[in-house]
């Protein structure tokens, strides 16, 4: 069912371009202060969810041609191949590293491997939410 209204989809263009960006922020500021993956994902799916509300379900998959649940399940290998990828380093399990490089753009930038297994946690917080959301307007 498609939703004729044009102030609703135009404010919602705006608010979601708020939210992803509050997201990119939740997420980057994860290992330094509250924030990461988990509520970075929640952030990112619940601008998903919006889209989904202003505009149809089938409408935002064509736009968006991407399978959730694949996404989640690259999520979680993401992760557990960051824990392990420490073990080749000969450290323990899930151990990170960090370093400060000098960027271009940004300056001097503290780089994490935490980042990367934060990124996958991400991935798996909005695949299984969208994925949960789109089961459930199938039952409606």
């Amino acid at each position: 069912m498609k939703i004729n209204n044009v102030i609703l989809r135009t404010v919602a263009k705006i608010v979601v371009f708020i939210i992803l960006t509050l997201a990119t922020y939740l997420f980057l500021a994860g290992h330094n202060s509250p924030g990461g993956g988990f509520i970075g994902g929640l952030v990112l799916a619940s601008a998903l969810v919006l889209l989904f509300i202003v505009y149809d379900i089938e409408t935002v998959q064509k736009a968006i041609p991407v399978d959730f649940k694949k996404v989640a399940a690259f999520g979680a290998f993401l992760s557990v191949g960051t824990g392990f990828g420490a073990l080749i380093f000969d450290v323990p399990f899930l151990s990170q590293s960090f370093a400060y490089f000098n960027l271009p753009f940004f300056g001097e930038t503290e780089l994490t491997t935490v980042t990367i297994f934060e990124a996958g946690v991400a991935l798996v917080v909005v695949g299984i939410v969208v994925t949960i959301i789109l089961s459930i307007s199938e039952d409606v």
